[in-house]
């Protein structure tokens, strides 16, 4: 099998399109509330494509190369998991001219965008589904679904169909229907017909196995370099098989990463166990593919994780930015903005620059630039190393040359340069601080050096 050829460069960026910004307010819906209100499950903010295409220059200059967009197509809710119509642009998002301008400026400007897709369930408003209400078991559609009686009955408190997570208005499809499947794959046709770079796939757990292979198949009908990356949060090499998926959402990197930079409830010992463990049981030709993440609209973001502690924000993109796999930024998670879970992770983006954490975005915007220019980082085959219970290195190697991260996450302490494995180093990151021969790191301070291997230490 072979994995998008671009995907080791890859820095992507995911996009909640409604809380991004808003580009042309005449798109907005009629409920709409001030930018930068406290986000809920339905108020709309007016974040729309235009304002996607008009802030990729912003992109751009952070390094990023990729962007994943939550649904887009046409439905009812702000987060839009709730589809109406697959094959239409939400209206108050734009049009299908404001899309194709965004994917042109786009890989104008080297970016590439991956749809987020829908395939286990719609929303009850779909045309389909409203065919199923308005004629029940006459409806050519009663079989799009899985009903459990008649007359159908879409209620929050009385409903009977399947549905994902028991969530009413989210009637599941009938996947096993064959109508439904090539539904599914016209829609993926379609877009990427218009330009898209892959798919990222919404709860392909709770889908038939076989059909995502069906899809694999569709999908790199249109090329290779068509990225397709699967949500779980659970152990992701189910999903990392020839013919099906090219990566998987890194949760499980992510619980690590946090649970020792945030929580910091276990140690580097602990956690270098858990990341080689994790690394060992992805089979490597997957390595470089995996969708690596801090936070995401189904998640608290990161600053919030860390209890808005600056350092420990910044040792976690260290962490992220020094692993094998794509790293993915949560969209203001880079000027650090905070939030609960869902809807508190869903705001709206402040672009008053004065009221970004500076902090934080200097030290993403540093560690964008690092890995875009260097092949080690992007590229090199990983190791983990405790070099006791309050440090990590991450040694990364590409032939002769090497990278070595170091996060520290207590006080300051000298870590001996016998212990860092490359000659003729500079650092790519942080500002080095030599006392004698050692380098002195702590933990607002993490350091990334770039040299030459030297084999008599590389293996500690």
């Amino acid at each position: 099998m072979t994995i998008p050829n671009w995907i080791t460069k890859a820095n992507f960026y995911q996009i909640f399109p409604d809380r991004f910004y808003n580009g042309n307010p005449s798109l907005n819906p009629p409920q709409v509330v001030p930018w930068g209100s406290d986000p809920t499950p339905n108020n709309f903010m007016g974040g729309d494509l235009p304002g996607i295409t008009e802030k990729l220059n912003y992109l751009a200059d952070l390094k990023i190369n990729a962007i994943y967009l939550n649904p887009i197509f046409s439905a009812v809710t702000n987060h839009r998991y709730d589809a109406v119509d697959y094959f239409k642009i939400d209206q108050h998002l734009g049009s299908i001219e404001d899309f194709d301008k965004l994917i042109r400026k786009a890989h104008n400007l080297g970016i590439r965008v991956i749809l987020d897709g829908v395939f286990n369930h719609c929303g009850n408003a779909h045309y389909a589904f409203k065919d199923v209400i308005n004629n029940q078991a006459k409806s050519k559609y009663v079989n799009w679904y899985m009903i459990e009686g008649f007359p159908v009955i879409s209620d929050p408190d009385k409903y009977n169909y399947r549905t994902c997570t028991g969530c009413y208005y989210l009637p599941k499809w009938n996947i096993y229907n064959p109508e439904v499947r090539e539904h599914h794959l016209e829609v993926a046709r379609f877009w990427l017909n218009r330009g898209i770079d892959g798919w990222r796939l919404d709860v392909p757990y709770l889908v038939n196995m076989n059909f995502w292979y069906q899809f694999h198949e569709v999908v790199k009908y249109f090329g290779e370099d068509k990225y397709l990356v699967a949500e779980d949060w659970r152990d992701p090499t189910i999903w990392l098989k020839p013919g099906l998926m090219d990566g998987v959402m890194n949760y499980s990197l992510r619980n690590l990463v946090l649970a020792y930079t945030a929580e910091q409830f276990i140690d580097a010992f602990k956690f270098v166990e858990g990341m080689n463990e994790l690394y060992a049981r992805i089979p490597q030709e997957f390595h470089a593919a995996m969708f690596n993440l801090l936070g995401s609209h189904d998640t608290e973001r990161v600053a919030t994780r860390c209890k808005n502690e600056t350092p420990r924000v910044i040792n976690s993109f260290a962490l992220l930015y020094s692993m094998h796999g794509s790293p993915v930024l949560y969209y203001g998670d880079e000027i650090g903005m905070t939030g609960e879970n869902d809807p508190g992770c869903r705001g709206g983006v402040n672009w008053n620059q004065e009221a970004w954490n500076q902090e934080i975005h200097r030290s993403v915007t540093g560690l964008l630039s690092a890995r875009s220019n260097s092949k080690v980082l992007q590229e090199g085959e990983q190791e983990l190393v405790a070099l006791d219970a309050e440090t990590v290195l991450v040694k990364r190697r590409l032939g002769d040359r090497g990278t070595v991260s170091i996060v520290h996450r207590g006080v300051g302490r000298d870590v001996s340069y016998s212990l860092i494995p490359l000659r003729k180093e500079k650092a790519i990151f942080g500002i080095p601080s030599l006392i004698g021969n050692s380098y002195r790191v702590d933990s607002v301070n993490p350091l990334i050096l770039e040299g030459e291997i030297d084999e008599r230490k590389w293996s500690l």
